[in-house]
C-alpha cells in the first residue's frame, strides 16, 4: 500500500475540487454536484480555512505520485449548548477501497486530539454512505443518533444522517 500524507488545502487544488464537488458519483450521499460557483466559494473558504483558528481543510497526497487523491479535514461547529469539531472525507474513485479515507481521517483524529481545544469530533455520514459508516465504527467513533437535515443549506435536500461522535480527551 503506498503512503499518504496531509497538505494543508492550497490555491492549486481547485481542481481536485471540482473533482470531488462536481462529480454526480462523488456527490451522490451529499445531495448531488456542486455549481462551478458552489465549488469556487467551497475553494476560498478551504484556502481561508487555517486564517481563522477554526480548522483546516487537506489535500490527500499519494507520497510516491504527488498526486491529489482526495480530501479530508476539521472545522468547529456550534452544537447549541457547546462548540465541537466536525470532520468530513471524500477520495476519488480510482483511490477508493484503500484504506486512504480511514489513514487520512485517523491522522486528522490525531491532529484535533493533539489541540485539546474541544471534547469532541463529529461525522455526519449518510445512512445510505456504508463505506463512511464503517470508517467511523472502524476509528472508534459511537453511533449517537440519525438525523434528518437540509444540505446543503438552502437546497430543499433532505439527508438523513448518522450522528458519529468521537470523544477526543
Amino acid at each position: 500500500m503506498s503512503e499518504f500524507r496531509l497538505e494543508p488545502w492550497g490555491e492549486g487544488d481547485l481542481l481536485l475540487l471540482e473533482r470531488i464537488m462536481g462529480d454526480p458519483a462523488m456527490t451522490e450521499h451529499l445531495g448531488g454536484p456542486e455549481t462551478p460557483e458552489k465549488i469556487a466559494e467551497r475553494q476560498k473558504r478551504y484556502e481561508q480555512l487555517p486564517s481563522t483558528g477554526t480548522g483546516v481543510m487537506f489535500k490527500i497526497v499519494d507520497a510516491a505520485t504527488g498526486e491529489g487523491v482526495g480530501s479530508v479535514g476539521y472545522w468547529e461547529r456550534d452544537l447549541g449548548d457547546t462548540m465541537a469539531y466536525e470532520t468530513g472525507w471524500s477520495v476519488l474513485p480510482e483511490h477508493q477501497g484503500r484504506g486512504i479515507a480511514t489513514i487520512a481521517t485517523a491522522q486528522v483524529i490525531e491532529r484535533v486530539r493533539a489541540e485539546e481545544k474541544h471534547p469532541y469530533l463529529w461525522a455526519y455520514p449518510s445512512v445510505d454512505n456504508h463505506a463512511s459508516n464503517a470508517i467511523c465504527r472502524k476509528l472508534g467513533f459511537e453511533l449517537v443518533e440519525t438525523e434528518e437535515f437540509e444540505y446543503p443549506r438552502g437546497s430543499g435536500n433532505i439527508m438523513r444522517c448518522n450522528n458519529w461522535r468521537l470523544e477526543l480527551f
